[in-house]
This record gives C-alpha cells, structure tokens and sequence, in this order.
C-alpha cells in the first residue's frame, strides 16, 4: 500500500537543511566595518560602479546619466528573478527578434536570473543564441546536480560555491565586457541589483560603467556582480565583493537581488527626470518581463511548517512583485509613457524540481515565451487583476 504522506518538495528540503544545520555553521571570520563606512563604500579604481536603491535623487541621476542618448527613443526593459522561469524570457527574447518589433533599449535592468539574461538582452539579438544554450542545452540543469548537506554547513550553498561562478564565467567573455562597454559610451545603460546583506538595502550596479572603467578588476567585479544577483540564499552561496571607505579595504556580503525586489525598476523620478531632457511623451516605452506568475492561483496548502513556510515565500514574493507593476503601471499612465507587460500564465506548465531548473521544463517554457512574441501575444498593456476580484468585478 502507498503512503498517503507526501514527499517533501527540493525547496522544503533546503529549507529544512538551512533550518537545522544554522546553529552547526561555523561562520567564517570576517573583517569588520562600520555604518558610516558601509554608507561610502566604493569600488577601488572604478568610479560610479554603483549605488544604494534609495540613494539620493542627484545620486541616481548621476550614475545614470546618459548623454549621448539625447533625442533617442527611450526603451526601458526590466527583467525580473525566477530561477529556471527565465527560460521564458529567453524564448520571449528570441521570438521577438524574428518578429521584427524588438527594440534597442536604452536601458536595460535585471534581476537573479534576469541579471544572468540582462547583458545578453542588452547587446541585442546577435547574443539570443547564447541565451538559447543557456536555458534549453541542459547547462543551467546542471547548477542543481547532486545537492549536498555538507556545503550548506560550510557556508558553500546546497549546491556548492563554483557552479554557478563557473557558467558566468563561461558566458562573460573579454569581447562582451568590450561590447557592453562600446554601448555604454553611447549612452546606453545597463543596470544589474543585488541585495547587500549587510546594509539589508538593494544595490544597483552599473555594468557599463564597469565593464568601461578598464580597470585590472573590472572584469571579475562584472562577473562578480552577476554571480552575486542571482545567488539564491542557502542554495548557491553569498558572495563576497571588495570595496573601500576612506582607506579602508573591507568586504561586503552580497545575495540575490531578489530579496528586496523580485523585478527592479528604474526610480520614477530618475526616468521623468531623464524624459523631461531629451524625450517625447509618445517615443517612450517600459517593457517589464516577468520570468514568473504574477497571478494569484488558489493551492490548498498542508498544515505543516515546510508548507507553510514555502508557501509564505512564494506569496510575498509575487505580493512585492504585483505592488511594484502597479506602480510602475500608473506612473507609466501618467506620464505617457507606453507600459508593456509579458509573464507566465496560469495554463504554462508547472515543476517541482529546485527553483525550476529541469530541462525538459525549462524548454517548454522558452517555446511558449518563444512562440507568445513571435506571434505578436506576448505583451499587454495593463497589470491583470487577481481572477478573484475580477469574478467579483464582473457579478456587480
């Protein structure tokens, strides 16, 4: 006879491993800093690298500024976090190039597995094949090979501390940073979070500035950076980055950027600031391509902890993500500005393999997305409203 007990799930597994081995973990010494060092930190050798989210207007707006962008049509594109479900905005990518709408964006942001797929996006439509091998050849199924117990309790990651370092490094070449440097230098940005645990804010970093600086770090930093956003905590491992305040070299603890923010989108008064300068109302678009659902689905959860608590995460995650299209939704309508949305629906498929990256899954996804913007159907205009309200909407 069958056990009516269901198996736990790769994400409770993980949960339950993160949760028991905590207080067997011996933490690893680090160098320690202060608050006001925390607050001025820069990156040694690379000016305007980066910046706190909720830095200061003037601070934003400097980082970003874009001269050579003047009188451009302004395409925004930001790529949200979703482990495996970034296949689908590979597929959405590649689909869009055939179908002959893609634009050049003048700004390019990217979140975890939207950082991973942010570069490639950014350089255009000769890079989709890289992406296509990314997701559908098997190489990232192989981040999540063989988890082991035993990184965890080092500090390593369920799934240790050089796979997913190894395939950026693969794909992050001295001709991309050349490239993405080229398009910096016309005006062009590209703009990569991650969350700084030790400050507990998101950080935004300038890639093009980066990959332009030409500085002897450069290049591992701009790897570094990407490794970073999309280290999903306990299952890939924090990354240390090097910084210095007033002197003082020290390192700051660095994860997913999707902690703070599932889908990052560019400060309202950064983009209106930049419009206001050099582009008209009807020349300006925001893309936001969600590699997940953003739709509320009903899921009779188990009265038990793992469930709870996996449930939980998923909900705030999707809540955040909802509460930022909104906004950026109506600010988009009230400054004209052209607001396009494409995310995986209700009838994809679904996986229980960890944060989605089974091949065979992860393909089906890149044709749906794939086929969705070849055919013109991938974008709309509006942010759904939860089926539940929109039954209730319709009744009255």
């Amino acid at each position: 006879m069958k056990s009516s007990k269901r198996s736990p799930t790769p994400t409770q597994v993980l949960m339950l491993t993160a949760t028991l081995t905590l207080g067997a973990c011996a933490s690893v010494p680090r160098q320690a800093y202060t608050a006001a060092e925390a607050q001025i930190a820069e990156v040694t050798g690379i000016p305007n690298a980066r910046a706190f989210a909720d830095a200061p207007m003037a601070t934003l707006s400097t980082m970003m500024a874009a001269p050579g962008a003047q009188g451009r049509p302004f395409a925004y594109l930001a790529l949200s976090g979703g482990g495996g479900d970034g296949a689908y905005g590979a597929g959405v990518l590649r689909g869009w190039s055939e179908s002959g709408t893609r634009p050049e964006f003048s700004l390019v942001s990217g979140v975890s597995t939207g950082a991973l797929t942010a570069p490639f996006a950014f350089l255009g439509s000769a890079y989709d094949p890289v992406l296509d091998e990314i997701y559908t050849s098997g190489v990232a199924g192989t981040l999540v090979k063989d988890p082991s117990l035993v990184n965890v309790v080092f500090g390593s990651g369920l799934f240790g501390d050089g796979r997913l370092r190894d395939l950026v490094g693969r794909y992050v070449t001295p001709d991309l940073l050349a490239a993405v440097a080229a398009e910096y230098a016309k005006g062009r940005r590209l703009l990569v979070v991650t969350t700084n645990l030790d400050s507990k804010r998101a950080m935004i970093w300038n890639m093009g500035a980066i990959a332009a600086s030409g500085a002897p770090n450069a290049p591992a930093l701009f790897r570094d950076v990407l490794t970073a956003s999309a280290s999903i905590p306990a299952v890939f491992p924090a990354q240390l980055l090097d910084v210095e305040a007033a002197g003082h070299g020290f390192q700051e603890l660095h994860v997913d950027g999707s902690v703070v923010t599932p889908v990052f989108t560019v400060p309202q008064a950064v983009i209106a600031n930049g419009r206001g300068r050099s582009v008209a109302p009807s020349k300006a678009d925001i893309y936001v391509l969600m590699n997940g659902r953003i739709e509320p689905d009903f899921e009779l959860v188990r009265n038990d902890t793992l469930s709870i608590v996996e449930q939980t995460v998923a909900t705030g995650s999707q809540a955040r993500s909802r509460a930022s299209l909104a906004a950026t939704y109506a600010f988009a309508r009230a400054n004209r500005i052209g607001f396009h949305l494409t995310y995986i629906d209700e009838a994809a498929p679904r996986t229980t393999t960890a944060k989605g990256f089974d091949t065979a899954y992860m393909r089906s996804l890149y044709q749906i997305g794939y086929e969705k913007a070849r055919s013109g159907t991938a974008w709309q205009g509006t942010v759904p409203v939860a089926p539940v309200v929109a039954k209730t909407l319709a009744s009255r």
